[in-house]
């Protein structure tokens, strides 16, 4: 994972953007929480929790969430915002989750983290064993049409490092992800033995409120990417 240090240093300014972000609020979680499906009384991971937003969306359905992430400060600020309704645990995605036992997983969700993994082989083979059969692994990108467009445009087929510039609470940031072309997204799922169940590049619902031009882009514009692939 390429050194995120815009997480640790400006990690206050990216849970209050992510609060409010349109992309997020209209696009992003609903779609995640659609492909999850009923979580009640389900058992969830959700991977890259950052401020516990999804989180707390997650545990208000009923599930039964542990939430990750690799940033301590994150972590902090998600236990703040949960207090009980879910445990919160720092766990980096490049190392075994030994906090996780075999089988004891229904759902994960990981909303627009796997693209900061150069690497899937790892942590899919956790999630693979985490799931009980037939769990559901549900996850967002950055879409590989959109990261092609941040690229050099040399070779499609490689994976690499991309670097975007945002605005987190008034203040420009500069973050990077890996993207990938579509046989690395899929085959690795394959051969850690997850069956593709769901691919999806949704729309907001068409009576979403707020920005028109970022609205326009979200109905418009291939944005984020959104499979569920299902432990055999």
């Amino acid at each position: 994972m390429s050194e995120q240090r815009i997480f640790h240093d400006h990690a206050e300014r990216y849970v209050v953007t992510s609060e409010q972000s349109l992309p997020n609020v209209v696009y992003d979680r609903p779609a995640i929480l659609r492909l999850a499906g009923d979580v009640r009384g389900r058992r969830v991971l959700e991977l890259g929790c950052a401020g516990g937003v999804l989180t707390a969306q997650l545990a208000e359905r009923g599930a039964d969430v542990l939430a990750v992430d690799r940033e301590p400060r994150m972590v902090e600020l998600a236990r703040r915002r949960l207090g009980d309704r879910a445990r919160v645990e720092v766990a980096d995605l490049e190392q075994p989750l030994d906090l996780v036992p075999t089988g004891s997983v229904d759902v994960v969700v990981a909303s627009l983290v796997l693209h900061y993994l150069a690497d899937w082989s790892l942590v899919l083979s956790e999630l693979h064993r985490c799931l009980v059969p037939g769990g559901a692994l549900v996850f967002s990108i950055h879409h590989p049409y959109t990261g092609w467009w941040l690229s050099d445009g040399t070779d499609y087929h490689r994976t690499e490092l991309v670097g975007e510039t945002g605005t987190w609470d008034g203040e420009e940031v500069t973050y990077e992800m890996f993207r990938r072309p579509l046989s690395a997204i899929f085959g690795p799922l394959r051969r850690a033995g997850f069956a593709i169940d769901v691919v999806d590049e949704p729309k907001p619902a068409p009576d979403a409120e707020g920005d028109a031009a970022v609205l326009e882009i979200l109905n418009t514009k291939t944005v984020f990417l959104y499979i569920r692939a299902l432990r055999e």
